[in-house]
C-alpha cells in the first residue's frame, strides 16, 4: 500500500520561530556554553590534581618554596573561583528556564513547541514511517523534548546542590544528587556536540537555513 502524503497545516501569518524563541535559543546557547566550559576548565585544563605540582616548579624557578598544603590553598582559590561562576552561569540557566516556559505560553499557534511537535507527529502518520524526511522531522521534535526535560534534570539537581550545606534533608541525598546532575551534564554535552554536527550537515546538504531561521525568525508557521 503506498502510503499518504498529505501535506502538513496551512500555514499562519507568524514566523516559524518568534521573536522570543530566538533570543531565549541564542541566550541559552550562551549560558550552557558557560556552564560546559567551566567543567572543562576545572576537570581538563587546570585540573587541580595536576596544577598543584605545576605551580610548585614555576614557584620554584623563582626561587619561592611552597607546601603541598600551602599549595592546595593557591588551587583551591582558583577552583572556588570557577565554580562562583559555574553558579551565577545555573542561576542564570534557572531564570531561563523559567523564560522559556513564559515563551511558550505567550507564542502564538503553530510558533508553539507542541504545536510543532503535533503538526511533526501527525505528518509522520500520514506519511508513514518509511518516509525520511517525516521520521527525521518528528525524532528531531522529540530530541528537543528530551533536551527540555535535560535543563529541567540538570536546574533541579543543581539547586539541590547549591542548597545542600543549608538544608539537612537536601544534604542527605547529595551525593545521588551530584552523580544525576554529573551524568546529566554529559548528556547535555552529547545533545549539544550532536546538534552542532546535524545543524552542520543540514546547512551544507539540502535543509539550509536553519541557522538564518533562527536569526531571522525562518518561514510561516503551521497550523496543527
Amino acid at each position: 500500500m503506498t502510503p499518504q502524503t498529505e501535506q502538513a497545516g496551512p500555514t499562519t501569518g507568524l514566523k516559524r520561530n518568534s521573536l522570543g524563541l530566538r533570543l531565549w535559543h541564542w541566550a541559552n546557547t550562551a549560558v550552557v556554553s558557560g556552564l560546559l566550559l567551566t567543567i572543562l576548565f576545572l576537570f581538563v585544563i587546570v585540573k587541580m590534581k595536576t596544577v598543584g605540582p605545576e605551580f610548585q616548579k614555576v614557584l620554584a624557578t623563582e626561587g619561592v618554596t611552597f607546601s603541598r598544603e600551602q599549595v592546595r590553598g593557591l588551587t583551591r582559590i582558583v577552583s572556588h573561583r570557577i565554580w562562583d561562576w559555574h553558579i551565577g552561569l545555573g542561576v542564570a540557566l534557572t531564570a531561563l528556564l523559567a523564560l522559556r516556559v513564559v515563551v511558550e505560553v505567550a507564542q502564538k499557534g503553530g510558533q508553539r513547541f507542541s504545536v510543532k511537535l503535533a503538526v511533526a507527529r501527525r505528518i509522520f502518520r500520514q506519511r508513514g514511517p518509511d518516509l525520511q524526511d517525516s521520521r527525521h522531522s518528528l525524532l528531531v521534535k522529540y530530541s528537543y523534548l528530551a533536551y527540555y526535560l535535560m535543563l529541567v534534570v540538570m536546574v533541579a539537581t543543581g539547586l539541590v546542590l547549591l542548597y545542600a550545606d543549608d538544608v539537612e534533608a537536601l544534604h542527605q541525598i547529595e551525593h545521588t544528587v551530584e552523580e544525576v546532575h554529573n551524568f546529566t551534564m554529559y548528556l547535555v554535552l552529547a545533545f549539544t556536540a550532536a546538534h552542532l554536527l546535524g545543524v552542520v550537515y543540514a546547512e551544507l546538504t539540502k535543509n539550509r537555513g536553519i541557522v538564518s531561521d533562527m536569526i531571522h525568525g525562518g518561514g510561516p508557521a503551521e497550523q496543527a
